[in-house]
Order: C-alpha cells, then sequence, then structure tokens
C-alpha cells in the first residue's frame, strides 16, 4: 500500500513520474481516474450488438475491463504512457499498398513486439519510482489484461478517441503504442483530451471493408486487422477482395487523417525493420516453412498470428494480385495443405488468378 505522502511528496513524485518517463523512452506520460461508468456503458452496447465478432474474451472478465479498482483492488490511479512504434526505416506505406505483388504488415509489427518493450519500460519505471519514494503498489499492462486503454489515455489527457476509435495526439497524430500502470498512489488527474475531429471524417469511406459504420463506431467483424489478426476461422469471401495485399493488421484509416502529418517514426532502436518485411514479396513470404517462419517472426507481434493463419492471409493476398504464373504457381504448391482453412483460401485463390486472366485483355 502506498504513503501515505504529502502533497509536497506527491507533487515531486509527480516530477520525477515524468522526468522519469521521459528518461525511459516514453513520449508522453498522464494520470487517469478510475471512472469509466459512461465508457463501460459503451462497451456494453457493443457486446450486445456482437461487434466483437469471436473475440469472446471483450466480455469474458464482466466489469473488471472498465473498473480498474475490480481487476487490480486498490487501484486508485493509471498512469498512462504512449511511445511511437511505427518502424523509423520502413517503406512508404502507399507504395506497399500499391504493389500488389508485395505484402503490407502494419507499421507497428515490422520490429520487435511493442508489448514486450513498453511493458520492460514501464516495470523499469514503477522501480525507479519506487527506489526514490519507497513501495507502492502497482501492475503493469500492455494490451495484455481487460484494460480500456484508449479511454484511460484520453482521461489521461494524451489523447482523444478519434472517429475512427484510435486515440489521436495533436502532436503526434494516432502511430502509437500504449500502456498502462495501474497504481494506489493518489497522484492528482490530468485534464481529460478534448475531442478535435471537428467535421473531419476522412477516415470512413477510406476503411477498405466498411468497418467504420459510422462515426466513432467499429463493427471489429469487418475490420481488417481484426480479421487478419484476431480472427482464427475462414475469412468471409465477401470480405476477401477488400482485403487486398494486407497480410497483418490495417493502417489505411490512420494513413488518411489529418493528425498524422504530425506523427513520429519510433526512436527506439528495436523497432527498427527485421528480415525485410517492410515491403516483402508475397510469392517469398508464402514459400517460408514452418520453421522458417517461426525464426523470422520470433520476438515480433507477428508470431502471434501461427503458422496456418500467416498462410491463410498470404493466400487471401496472392489472390488479390496480379496475375502472374509464379503466383499461380505458389498457390498449386499448397493446394493439397493439411489445413482445410489454408486449402479453401488457396482454391478461392486460384480462382480469382484464373478470373483475372479472362479479364485480360
Amino acid at each position: 500500500m502506498a504513503g501515505p505522502f504529502t502533497a509536497s511528496e506527491l507533487s515531486q513524485l509527480r516530477a520525477r513520474l515524468d522526468a522519469l518517463a521521459h528518461e525511459l523512452g516514453f513520449d508522453q506520460v498522464g494520470v487517469a481516474g478510475i471512472d469509466l461508468a459512461e465508457d463501460e456503458a459503451n462497451l456494453e452496447r457493443w457486446l450486445a450488438e456482437r461487434r466483437h465478432g469471436g473475440m469472446e474474451y471483450m466480455a469474458r472478465h464482466g466489469h473488471r475491463r472498465s473498473r480498474p479498482g475490480a481487476l487490480v483492488p486498490g487501484t486508485l490511479r493509471v498512469i498512462s504512457v504512449r511511445m511511437a512504434a511505427s518502424a523509423p526505416d520502413a517503406a512508404p506505406a502507399a507504395e506497399v499498398l500499391a504493389d500488389g505483388s508485395k505484402g503490407y504488415i502494419a507499421r507497428y509489427a515490422l520490429g520487435r513486439d511493442y508489448h514486450k518493450v513498453l511493458r520492460s519500460r514501464l516495470a523499469g519505471l514503477a522501480t525507479r519510482l519506487e527506489g526514490e519514494f519507497g513501495a507502492f503498489g502497482h501492475r503493469a499492462f500492455v494490451d495484455s489484461a481487460p484494460v480500456m486503454e484508449k479511454p484511460l489515455a484520453r482521461d489521461a489527457g494524451l489523447g482523444w478517441i478519434g472517429k475512427h476509435t484510435n486515440l489521436i495526439n495533436e502532436r503526434a497524430g494516432s502511430l502509437f503504442m500504449l500502456g498502462e500502470l495501474y497504481t494506489d498512489l493518489p497522484l492528482a488527474v490530468d485534464v481529460r483530451a478534448k475531442d478535435r475531429c471537428g467535421t473531419c471524417s476522412a477516415c470512413l469511406p477510406a476503411c477498405p471493408t466498411g468497418a467504420i459504420t459510422a462515426p466513432y463506431q467499429l463493427d471489429a467483424r469487418r475490420c481488417i486487422s481484426y480479421l487478419t489478426i484476431e480472427h482464427h476461422g475462414a475469412i468471409p469471401e465477401t470480405l476477401r477482395p477488400a482485403i487486398g495485399n494486407r497480410i497483418f493488421g490495417c493502417d489505411d484509416c490512420q494513413l488518411v487523417c489529418p493528425w498524422n502529418k504530425f506523427a513520429r517514426v519510433a526512436a527506439e532502436p528495436d523497432f527498427r525493420v527485421r528480415h525485410r518485411l517492410d515491403a516483402p514479396d508475397l510469392v517469398e513470404l508464402f514459400a517460408w516453412n514452418e520453421p522458417e517462419y517461426l525464426e523470422k517472426t520470433r520476438g515480433s507481434a507477428l508470431a502471434r498470428l501461427g503458422y496456418r493463419r500467416w498462410l491463410r492471409n498470404l493466400a487471401v493476398a496472392l489472390g488479390n494480385a496480379p496475375r502472374s504464373l509464379t503466383a499461380v504457381a505458389a498457390l498449386r504448391s499448397r493446394a493439397d495443405d493439411a489445413d482445410p482453412v489454408v486449402r479453401e483460401h488457396v482454391a478461392w485463390a486460384l480462382a480469382r488468378q484464373d478470373a483475372n486472366r479472362e479479364a485480360a485483355p
């Protein structure tokens, strides 16, 4: 249990929190309270409408997601941090998306897994504070538990939740990752960020699959990030063509956001591109065997897919790729894959390639 701290000590602690967070590579830190009643109601509506698709874990934990004190008893405040994670040496996103022979991977996933980086830094932040001010209750999270990270970051002053449902910061856009430190420190809370989307709605028509059904409303069942990362079964056929060459995640709604003219690439060396995956050849990726996949995705966010979903996503992208004999040969090489989902997606992709040939002048 923290404290007791005097007002002067809490002020000193907050000053050190800001300084240490900067030293540890965080771009911003803020403090939020734990009242998320409005967001809890929104979450319950979203779940009731089944917009979470197969992400049953979103409903599994009851109110522990929206009530920090129920998840970690004794929690009084949430320290929220953000860190840019876009690979600084990545090929331009627009160029990769425009080349159907290449695979597009969300820019945050090209280097080391951000979960590992941020969690380690948060643990270091807590340790440094304890060394200076004494023990206090805390627990770190980076997308690793039932935590409403975007509402908490908003309440901590890190940005507002935009019409695409991502957090936007007026000085850094939206291409960053979040982490939280639940704590029993009675720190003063920061001012909640104001919504500055205004009349802009560029993100809505930019979504390839129409997943942003209205401002501030996302249907995960149509979202390419959900379909290529979270979803475990067959991708609905009607949505496959719109996925294009996106094989892990999607950045489209953020790429068109005017606030991302202020976006920063990662300063953290761990987020630099690994294995030239910023503009990879689809046929080459499809040729990887499972040991190659495991080796080249070790320590990155890509590893969470597993080899079969990796092949599934690549098959969709190859089906959407320009007609080529190499793409057809690659697909045919896996036509009898042991996994039925992979086989079905390969068959679909081959039919798409055949249709492209027939449509060619």
